[in-house]
């Protein structure tokens, strides 16, 4: 017994059989179709040889079948042989055609292109006929008890096998569909395919309402058989949208629900309890467990579930026949028709159903959606590409086309090409912005708390969290930001810091990371010690913890700008909650790009693959860690410094009391991290009470929310360690030589580079300290001073005071520039702490100078 036989397991009528298939002649199988008695219609039977698709459409015209027992010469069994499922009648000229309006019943319907492993295995009626067409390919037919003359049912049937099929592209919707006979080839194919009976049970009849029953047909209702005319420019209404057709206000099936009386009560977001239609086949007659769920990804049109055995097999098509509900009606989606010349509105219609589905957005240029992945558990943010731009789009609304054969709109897939212009658009008119992600709630701009998880308009940002794990006072009191404070120094006991400077660096690095979704600026944290094994990557760690659940994944250090560029727009792309640059071996240099981020609330770059430019916001916090090194050059105001020292020889060998920190911070990260929010939520109840200390500029918010509650609490200023890297600068070191030595050498008279250069290699002692910083500075290969150099460098530095001295430019007429030291003999106050005091020009001159201009 053949695959197919076996799959379809049924009553076959004796037949003559040759290689497990049943023979039957074309005049045979026409007989148990039709009959053999006409009035004045007739089937329609073509043949042809070679492939079907390179025949000429003359060839394919057919001719009528005359009844009886046809002599088959008309038909040979190496050709292409077809028949009509229909019977139609004859023109005024006498002539029998396959056209609707000479349409006389319907005799059989056919489910086509089904697999033995495919579509087959799903149906639930025995069929009439199966042949194989095609290697592994079957056309199932199912013949009618009686011929169905109603042309408005026959089509809707037709529309609904089509539907059913296993392409679900409506392969079956004309009345005059043709269908192969069993004595034919499938030219198609090179040789061309014998066609075999595999099952052939003529007996086997169904009605109208059996077909439905079984096949699990979707009948439309009477009014939708109408068909409808495509829109031409002189027929489009002058009111209205001719290409979105709106979602349905109601939900169809809970309106009918209502109606029928079914309708219970909701239970949770999308699903409702119902009574059964099918109550009375229940044991007892049961009215419980049945239940109705509304449309989502995963179920277009809703679902259906009913646990009581009777209802086992019962799906949402069911429930949608029994309340005469359509389908679309049912995906509670707006419908976007395809019309050509507007694909400005069709694009336009996309973008804002895609927007209404609330799992899109715009972010930088891109179309963004928020995941989780499945592996790691991490949410970030991910652009999506043209392809995947379809995919969603799809899920958005219905897509309908008018199709000319059928003269009705057809369901399509959304177009590429419109997809593709709604993916490069430049901007998104109707696509809400997402400017990040808070694992946490988060303070709002008027240092409200949101508390609320998913997308917040009001402040762009997504919140990919649980609330319930979170636990912050309304009001809460110095009392209760004290109690928060012991909590967190609790979890730094492990660790031996420089001093109370560096241990208020790191509550303040926790409570960053706690605030970051809410910070536009917040400067970098380099952990920092003496020698491997002093806790720098498990501090990193901690302070992690309160900015995601996730495990921080460190990334080195990049050499250059560009690498650098690259790193973090590709990171920042993700919405990262922490970067970190673990274990560095150099300096923490100051990359253009890093030096931008730091202090700029979005980023812009070129994404890599693709032809676009993204700008990504910053609300990301930086963390770095190693040996002694630590931030140079413009890193130093950007860079506050955690310094460890263990004060043993081998740190590595110290034990722990909480060897497990980090993981009971995760395990309870909502206690944490409540403390850490509710410090800062007290000292904005308290009223911002300001502390004296040195301004820091570029900084000001994260200074008011992070830096300002500490210092309330009677903290030692955690970004004290930013002033003595500036003053530790080793450039500002250089130029403090440079200034002494040409001072000493030059006097306080204007000199030109190569007089200056001169002077230096002029003998005598006062030279000596000129000669060696100008080398340092400008030095080349051969010994020499070279002069362009230097004069770039004391230009770069122009203005900038050490110690009461600065380079100034002066005036004149000379045909190169020349330079003198000026001395600033003045004092500034600052405040640290809660003691105001007068600082010499000599100690912070210079860092007042960088700070207050904003370097």
């Amino acid at each position: 017994m053949s695959a197919c036989e076996t799959l379809f397991a049924q009553d076959v009528a004796e037949a003559d059989k040759t290689n497990e298939t049943y023979y039957v002649s074309n005049s045979e199988f026409m007989l148990a179709v039709f009959g053999d008695e006409f009035s004045n219609a007739r089937p329609i039977v073509v043949s042809f040889p070679g492939n079907p698709e390179r025949v000429r459409y003359k060839s394919r015209i057919g001719r009528a079948w005359q009844g009886g027992r046809e002599a088959a010469d008309g038909m040979p069994a190496d050709t292409n042989n077809f028949f009509s499922l229909a019977t139609f009648s004859a023109d005024h000229a006498g002539k029998f055609r396959r056209q609707n309006e000479h349409f006389q019943a319907l005799h059989a319907i056919i489910l086509d292109d089904v697999a033995v492993n495919g579509y087959a295995d799903r149906l639930a009626l025995a069929p009439s006929w199966v042949l194989e067409t095609s290697p592994d390919n079957y056309q199932v037919g199912y013949l009618l008890n009686q011929p169905l003359q109603d042309a408005g049912l026959a089509d809707r049937l037709t529309r609904a096998v089509g539907a059913a099929g296993p392409s679900g592209r409506g392969s079956s919707t004309r009345r005059g569909r043709l269908a192969r006979l069993p004595c034919a080839v499938n030219g198609q194919h090179t040789p061309p395919f014998i066609c075999r009976m595999v099952a052939w049970s003529p007996q086997v009849r169904y009605s109208v309402e059996e077909l439905v029953a079984g096949l699990r047909l979707e009948m439309a209702s009477p009014g939708r058989a109408q068909r409808q005319k495509p829109f031409r420019a002189q027929e489009r209404p002058r009111i209205g949208d001719p290409v979105l057709i709106p979602r349905a206000e109601q939900n169809a099936v809970l309106c009918a629900l209502h109606h029928e009386g079914l309708y219970k009560a909701a239970l949770t977001d999308g699903k409702h309890d119902i009574t059964c239609p099918w109550r009375n086949e229940h044991t007892d007659e049961l009215d419980a467990d049945t239940a109705y769920f509304e449309p989502n990804e995963n179920s277009p049109i809703g679902r259906f579930d009913c646990l009581h055995s009777h209802c086992a097999d019962r799906n949402i098509g069911e429930l949608l026949r029994f309340l005469n509900v359509e389908s679309d009606a049912s995906s509670m989606l707006a419908t976007i028709r395809v019309v050509p010349g507007a694909i400005h509105l069709v694009v336009d219609a996309g973008e804002r159903e895609l927007a209404h589905a609330g799992t899109h957005y715009q972010r930088g240029g891109l179309i963004v959606t928020v995941i989780t992945d499945p592996t790691t558990r991490e949410t970030r943010i991910q652009e999506i590409s043209p392809l995947a731009l379809v995919r969603a789009l799809a899920g958005a609304a219905n897509w309908e086309r008018f199709d000319a054969r059928s003269e009705c709109y057809v369901r399509i897939d959304p177009p590429a090409r419109h997809a593709g212009v709604l993916y490069d658009s430049n901007s998104y008119a109707h696509m809400p912005v997402l400017r990040g992600l808070a694992r946490q709630p988060y303070l709002r701009g008027d240092v409200s708390l949101m508390m609320n998880a998913g997308y917040d308009a009001s402040t762009g940002m997504f919140g990919a969290f649980d609330p319930r794990e979170f636990s912050i006072p309304e009001s809460p009191t110095r009392a209760d930001a004290q109690s928060a404070l012991l909590v967190l120094e609790d979890l730094l006991k492990e660790f031996r810091f420089k001093g109370d400077v560096d241990r208020a660096a790191a509550l303040a690095a926790i409570l960053t990371a706690a605030s970051r979704p809410s910070l536009a600026h917040a400067p970098m944290f380099h952990v920092r010690a003496h020698m491997v094994g002093s806790g720098k990557s498990y501090l990193c760690e901690l302070i992690t913890a309160f900015a995601t659940p996730q495990q921080g994944t460190p990334t080195t250090f990049p050499a250059e700008d560009e690498e650098c560029r690259k790193l973090l727009l590709a990171e920042l792309m993700r919405a990262p909650a922490v970067i970190v640059f673990d274990n560095l071996t150099g300096d923490l240099v100051a990359h253009t790009s890093l030096c931008t981020i730091l202090t700029s609330e979005h980023f812009t770059g070129r994404i890599l693959g693709i032809s676009k430019t993204a700008t990504v916001t910053t609300r990301t916090l930086f963390l770095s860690s190693g040996n002694n090194v630590g931030p140079v050059q413009d890193m130093g105001r950007r860079c506050i410094s955690v310094h460890l020292d263990p004060g043993c020889e081998v740190p590595a060998a110290r034990d722990f009391t909480r060897p497990a920190l980090v993981e009971d911070v995760r395990r309870e990260r909502g206690r944490f991290v409540s403390a850490a929010l509710t410090i800062i939520r007290a000292y904005f109840v308290a009223g911002s009470p300001q502390s004296r200390c040195k301004s820091l500029a570029g900084f000001s918010e994260w200074s008011s929310t992070c830096r300002q509650p500490l210092c309330w609490l009677g903290l030692s200023d955690p970004a004290a360690s930013i002033f003595d890297a500036m003053a530790e600068d080793p450039d500002r070191e250089t130029l403090d030589r440079l200034l002494t030595a040409w001072k000493a050498a030059l006097g306080p008279a204007s000199a030109m580079i190569r007089d200056a250069v001169r002077q230096a290699n002029a003998s005598g002692d006062i030279y000596v300290d000129l000669r060696e910083v100008l080398h340092d500075i400008a030095g080349d290969r051969n010994g020499e001073i070279n002069r362009r150099r230097l004069g770039r460098w004391i230009a770069r530095y122009a203005g900038r005071i050490v110690n009461g001295r600065r380079f100034v430019r002066s005036s004149g007429h000379h045909s190169a520039e020349s330079w003198r030291v000026e001395s600033v003999s003045s004092v500034f106050s600052v405040s640290s702490g809660s003691t105001e005091e007068s600082v010499n020009v000599a100690d912070y001159a210079d860092a007042y100078h960088r700070v207050s201009n904003g370097e």
